[in-house]
């Protein structure tokens, strides 16, 4: 009984060995036919789309915001009370300097005028005749004063009375347009109560801030490229019409001013504007699309194409980026002129890796902006 056990128990060992052995023989078949599939497997070839570098002239700006105001700007009130009598403009008009626009009444205040104008010849006659009885000796000096004021106090009166008919006609204090007003005839005005904001728009001006480490590279009269959001296609030129003298200590920035020409009245005051201050333009510089261009923490680098006996590999290049405008940047190292830059597919690209270039139109801006 003990035999026939052991030999079961033997042939399920052999049994067991011989399945592992088949298992381990299968499965170092199947690597060592791996192996040599990938050992012969042809290197892959990477689609790549590129861009051949070629010097040109750049524009260094200065970037700078801003809000536009106008060359002058003010919101007329009124300096006394009363009833509104006439308004003479409506809302969006143009008007010139001294225009009347509105009218208080003044009925009373002219009555009192034509009745002291009436009283003045009279006491300039009583003060000319009292002077020459006065010089003749034939007259007190006290009669000959009281004649002098009461004629130089009536001619103070009616000069008052002059001065507040006059304060009560609003009248524009220079050329521009007026806004929308909000008041209407027979409506009581207190003092200081607003009647239309009046603004001359012929030139805006732009007042923005600068690092002080740019104060050496702007001057009186320097061009700005001018955007409001209004008119994002639209670029308005402008230039530096003053420069703070002293710099803030405590932000150390210098406050701008620069002068908008407004001619087509497409800029309005308040807008909120992004200025370009235009720096010398400096000669054959290598630009290159910013998409071609991987940002690490380590640095920027691009890959550059080269071609050996008909196969095109790559190579990572480190380089120092200056300025960027839209989407293109300023090179200062790195690259040159004539070099071939990937512009897309550098995800999977390492160095020296096997590429292929394919024709792409990522590059190009859609004409037509997609719906969603």
């Amino acid at each position: 009984m003990k035999k026939r056990t052991l030999l079961w128990t033997l042939s399920m060992l052999l049994i067991v060995v011989v399945l592992l052995g088949s298992v381990i023989g299968v499965n170092l078949f199947k690597q060592k036919a791996m192996n040599d599939y990938f050992a012969n497997m042809p290197e892959p070839s990477f689609p790549i789309t590129v861009s051949q570098i070629k010097t040109q002239d750049w524009t260094p700006i200065i970037e700078a915001i801003g809000f536009i105001e106008p060359k002058q700007g003010v919101t007329l009130t009124s300096e006394t009370s009363g009833v509104i009598k006439d308004i003479a403009f409506e809302s969006g008009a143009s008007v010139e300097k001294g225009q009347m626009l509105m009218a208080l009444d003044s009925a009373v205040e002219k009555a009192n005028l034509k009745s002291a104008q009436a009283r003045l010849p009279a006491a300039k006659a009583k003060y000319e005749r009292y002077k020459g009885l006065y010089a003749k000796g034939s007259l007190s000096k006290e009669s000959f004063d009281e004649a002098e004021a009461a004629y130089f106090s009536l001619s103070a009166d009616i000069e008052s009375l002059k001065a507040t008919i006059a304060r009560r006609e609003i009248t524009a204090p220079f050329s521009g347009s007026v806004g929308i007003r909000n008041i209407y005839v027979g409506q009581y005005m207190n003092i200081g109560s607003s009647i239309v904001r009046l603004e001359d728009t012929s030139v805006m001006r732009l007042h923005f801030t600068i690092p002080q480490t740019d104060l050496s590279k702007i001057s009186v009269g320097q061009t700005v490229n001018i955007v409001v959001d209004a008119y994002p296609d639209d670029s308005f030129k402008g230039t530096i019409k003053a420069i703070e003298p002293a710099v803030s200590a405590q932000s150390g920035l210098v406050q701008v001013e620069a002068n908008i020409p407004n001619s087509d009245g497409k800029l309005r005051s308040g807008m909120f504007a992004k200025a370009n201050i235009l720096l010398p333009v400096q000669k054959d510089q290598v630009i290159i699309p910013q998409v071609a261009i991987a940002y690490t923490l380590y640095g920027d680098s691009v890959y550059i194409v080269t071609e050996k006996d008909g196969e095109k590999r790559v190579k990572q290049h480190v380089i120092e980026v200056g300025e960027r405008k839209k989407d293109v940047a300023h090179i200062l190292s790195g690259v040159k002129d004539g070099d071939t830059i990937v512009t897309s597919g550098q995800v999977r690209l390492s160095n020296g890796a096997k590429v292929h270039v394919v024709e792409s139109d990522t590059l190009t801006p859609s004409s037509e902006v997609p719906m969603l």
